[in-house]
């Protein structure tokens, strides 16, 4: 028997697998927000801060890497210095949410099909102006004429706002105690 024919046969075979390897469509599933989730930026415990949080699942990692909030969730995916193998990005639907300081922890949405509510002056985890997610265009909207702001897709969500500093006080008129979940009337303060 000729082994060269046999090798050769094995060789395309091999090459032809590697061309034809397609990427699996659906992204993993959230991770349930626990007590062990620490943020990427603040090294701090995820479920001490108020407001919607973050999730991101990388492809070759098999843990999620968690954030304080939503925004700082859209700021890993436009750092030039953070890994772009992304798998999965989730937010907090806020739609869902009981209060401002418990978002839930089950209650994620997919980023990139949420709906961004900018500008309403509610601060986010770590003290700076959130995007706020929700998963129905409507409760965005609901949420934007109770708060101010304005609805943007995860595309539309402008890089200067996320990046940018938004630390001016006269911006504070909306704190988490006036937060009302869409639909539900006042939840607190």
């Amino acid at each position: 028997m000729k082994i060269a024919p046999v090798i050769a046969l094995l060789l395309c075979g091999l090459l032809l697998s590697g061309c034809s390897e397609e990427k699996d469509a659906t992204p993993p599933a959230p991770y349930a927000l626990t007590e062990e989730a620490m943020g990427r930026y603040c090294g701090m415990n995820v479920l001490e801060h108020p407001g919607p949080k973050g999730q991101i699942i990388m492809s070759q990692i098999p843990e999620p890497i968690w954030f304080s909030s939503a925004r700082d969730t859209l700021a890993f995916t436009m750092l030039p210095e953070e890994p772009k193998d992304i798998a999965a990005i989730y937010v907090s639907d806020m739609a869902k949410a009981t209060t401002w300081e418990e978002p839930g922890a089950d209650n994620w949405i997919d980023a990139r099909l949420a709906f961004f509510v900018i500008g309403s002056g509610l601060r986010g985890g770590m003290g700076t102006d959130e995007a706020v997610p929700f998963s129905t265009r409507d409760a965005a909207d609901k949420f934007a004429g109770e708060h101010g702001g304005r609805v943007v897709s995860f595309e539309e969500v402008p890089r200067d706002y996320v990046l940018g500093s938004t630390t001016d006080d006269a911006e504070r008129q909306n704190t988490p105690e006036n937060f009302v979940e869409p639909g539900k009337g006042q939840t607190n303060g």
